[in-house]
């Protein structure tokens, strides 16, 4: 399931942030690519080991969003990397890796730190079998996909991007699975917010939770 969540970060956190990465080091991004996506890994990520609080805040700003909570189910939310691309950087095609830091990667996310009027070029493409999905989103709004789809970053051409990347082991390994319970746990919120605690909520609440024992991991 692939879906957009806005306002991930508030303004004064973007604010923070963007501060903090001014005067930040960053080192060659191939560090930290598999050892076929080095050869298509053009950008600048922060230097590891100096970017703990920068995590933080961008951890409890996804764990406080509800979308981001009842659409991934995160079990572990991990790997950050503070990604820089100036005109001239790109990132090819590739697939994110199934494990990274002993955590199994289900859910990447890309959570934007420049505004689109920032830079040129630079659109995240999520390849699907016969199409392409170009995200280019505003500052502090996030795509989420799975880990599994093939992507890319086209090539800057003027400005920089800022983002974040991460992945999620889920609660909920199977995608279909998760979409299920979203779609149930929409539909059931839904129910609440019109006609309060019905029977038929009831009996949806019942069955999210039973398919969470199911399924969570």
């Amino acid at each position: 399931m692939l879906f957009q969540i806005p306002d991930v970060l508030s303004g004064d956190e973007l604010t923070q942030l963007h501060t903090a990465l001014a005067k930040a080091e960053f080192v060659d991004g191939k560090v930290t690519a598999g050892w076929y996506a080095k050869q298509v890994k053009h950008n600048q990520q922060l230097k590891p080991g100096v970017g703990q609080p920068l995590e933080a805040t961008v951890k409890a700003a996804l764990t406080r969003h509800p979308l981001f909570q009842v659409a991934v189910r995160p079990k572990h939310v991990h790997s950050l990397r503070f990604s820089r691309y100036s005109p001239g950087m790109s990132y090819g095609t590739h697939a994110d890796n199934a494990m990274m830091g002993g955590y199994r990667s289900d859910v990447s996310f890309t959570l934007f730190l420049s505004d689109p009027t920032d830079y040129a070029g630079g659109e995240l493409v999520i390849e699907g079998a016969d199409d392409e999905q170009h995200y280019k989103l505003s500052a502090g709004h996030a795509i989420v996909y799975p880990s599994s789809t093939l992507h890319r970053v086209n090539e800057v051409t003027q400005g920089q991007r800022l983002v974040v990347v991460g992945w999620v082991q889920s609660l909920v390994r199977a995608p279909d699975e998760r979409e299920l319970l979203f779609d149930i746990d929409t539909v059931r919120r839904s129910i609440f917010a019109q006609h309060g605690k019905t029977a038929e909520f009831d009996l949806l609440s019942k069955s999210v939770s039973n398919l969470l024992r199911r399924w969570a991991e």
